[in-house]
């Protein structure tokens, strides 16, 4: 679900480069891009806007995802695209019928596939469940880098309760703007952050037009200054991700069947 750290990603490009090979440059959000929202002020505020809890009894979760927000329906695929300075960039994201089970909880496999100028590039299988309250939960990920065919690493894989990793938010049931939450913790690996920042955002994309788009914006201490600005539709799940001030808008083409 979450790309490599930009600042990892440069790291794995440099070695790449001193070796004689090429790679593709990861994107790189501007210095002016938004900083993440500031800690509420008071304490009733911040129990007010508290992120939900991790349920800890089996009964805590449900079958499938049918988080509206997300519309990870089983067979589903998204197609997004976003043209950058590297080329134009393509993500399938397929959620399948596969399950596999993390610290006893069942999870629903989601296959993410990212390529560039028609060329993969980095292969994913992403590992999410819901809870009773309708909260989707992000168990980690397989993810590989991909280049010519070969696979050149494995950065940003983890899996909750392996190494201390823990599971994180990836989407709200009920989303309230300021609701700060951790998306996903793998101590240097994978340490994510998300917070609301509007329920009513118009947004348009070649897949239409949305009203009423639940807006977040992501950031990570692993790749400071860099952001996310993100957008769901209920019922059509993740229509927008602005990146770079921006000047890179990874958009929503098609949702197939």
């Amino acid at each position: 679900m979450n790309r490599i750290p930009r600042t990892l990603a440069s790291a794995l490009s440099t070695i790449l480069l001193l070796a004689g090979c090429s790679t593709d440059h990861a994107k790189s959000p501007g210095a002016n891009s938004p900083f993440a929202p500031s800690e509420v002020g008071s304490a009733a505020a911040s129990m007010a806007l508290a992120a939900p809890a991790f349920p800890t009894s089996a009964g805590g979760w449900v079958s499938g995802l049918s988080n509206p927000y997300l519309a990870f329906r089983a067979g589903s695929v998204f197609n997004y695209r976003a043209v950058t300075p590297e080329g134009t960039e393509t993500t399938l994201i397929e959620v399948t019928n596969d399950t596999k089970t993390i610290q006893g909880v069942v999870t629903t496999v989601v296959h993410d596939r990212v390529s560039l100028n028609g060329s993969l590039i980095e292969d994913t299988f992403d590992w999410y469940a819901q809870d009773t309250d309708g909260n989707v939960w992000y168990f980690g990920e397989d993810s590989k880098q991909i280049q010519n065919g070969v696979v050149i690493g494995t950065v940003g894989s983890w899996e909750a309760g392996v190494n201390g990793a823990v599971a994180g938010i990836v989407m709200l049931a009920d989303p309230k703007v300021g609701v700060k939450y951790q998306q996903e913790f793998a101590a240097g690996v994978a340490e994510d952050m998300a917070r609301v920042q509007s329920l009513n955002r118009a947004v348009q994309v070649p897949a239409g037009s949305f009203d009423d788009c639940v807006q977040t914006i992501e950031w990570s201490p692993l790749d400071k200054g860099a952001r996310e600005t993100k957008f769901y539709k209920s019922g059509v799940g993740q229509v927008l991700t602005l990146e770079d001030k921006g000047n890179i808008r990874d958009e929503l083409m098609t949702i197939q069947p």
